[in-house]
């Protein structure tokens, strides 16, 4: 019969509620039992969960809402690195919360239990997941500091440099654009070389202490960010502007080609002369007199 109880308020309610304010004795009635059933313990609208785990569940979600916003409102150009990393940071000391929080009351249920693997689906630990994935996948923690606290200071000055760079192409086209043709970018190349070398050689420099472990510790690609910076510094300099970067090793590889080039002609060379110096010359022997010649001079002595 306790168990009917329940069932039977909710019935009389919603009994009470169709037939209309005629039935004001019914509905009366119907109104004491549900009272007498919530002041007895029934549970709410979320019989699962306690208003501490209710209050972390909420603001996973606010998190989560204000990451994915960041996310696609830096996708194009890249900046989810960083402009993102406080909203990452956040948002996983909120699930940290969650799967540490346990209820305070003694009959509570765990509030990582309930929020995170009550059901199939498990939507919290989904888009934790998800966030986490799309995370490593930027490589964000190779521009950010050992405690995601904030870029680390290589970053900040290839950015520094990045934006100088971004600036000397506005300025200088902006101060070609009447005297020049639009595919005539001579003063770009020219007034905007040095700044372009120094972040081209920055980049390279970052790739070489990413691969041995550089300042975030971890050894894979750089971050997005700075990659898709110098990938569009890159198109612009070489096909917008057409600009020529000359190489540092082009003095060495000429110098190797061509000696690569002319060594048969110095080998055959030096075989010919080689062979010459040694050739046989032939000396011809004088003719050995004949016999009446020697019997002649021998009665001449005798």
């Amino acid at each position: 019969c306790r168990v009917l109880l329940p069932a039977l308020a909710l019935a009389l309610l919603g009994l009470a509620a169709t037939v209309g304010p005629r039935q004001t004795l019914a509905l009366e009635v119907a109104e004491e039992l549900a009272e007498e059933l919530w002041s007895a313990g029934l549970p709410g609208d979320l019989p699962e969960l306690e208003p501490e785990c209710r209050s972390l569940l909420a603001a996973f979600a606010e998190g989560s809402a204000a990451l994915t916003g960041c996310l696609g409102r830096r996708a194009r150009p890249v900046r989810l690195c960083q402009d993102c990393h406080d909203h990452y940071r956040r948002l996983l000391a909120q699930y940290g919360s969650i799967a540490r929080a346990v209820g305070n009351s003694s009959e509570s249920h765990n509030c990582a239990k309930s929020i995170l693997t009550s059901d199939r689906l498990q939507i919290v630990v989904t888009l934790s997941e998800f966030f986490n994935e799309t995370w490593e996948a930027a490589n964000c923690a190779n521009c950010l500091k050992n405690n995601s606290e904030g870029l680390s200071n290589s970053t900040e000055e290839f950015l520094d440099l990045f934006n100088k760079s971004l600036t000397c192409f506005e300025h200088n086209l902006q101060g070609q654009a009447i005297d020049l043709s639009p595919n005539n970018y001579t003063e770009v190349c020219k007034n905007c070389n040095e700044t372009y070398t120094k972040l081209n050689d920055l980049y390279n420099h970052l790739q070489r202490m990413n691969r041995q472990g550089g300042e975030s510790g971890h050894s894979a690609h750089l971050c997005i960010d700075v990659e898709d910076a110098m990938n569009i510094t890159r198109k612009l300099w070489s096909r917008t502007f057409n600009c020529s970067f000359p190489c540092s090793d082009t003095v060495p590889v000429i110098a190797v080609s061509s000696f690569i080039l002319f060594l048969p002609i110095v080998f055959y060379l030096s075989s010919f002369l080689h062979s010459k110096q040694k050739k046989r010359i032939l000396i011809l022997p004088k003719r050995i007199q004949s016999n009446a010649s020697l019997v002649n001079i021998q009665e001449k002595y005798s």
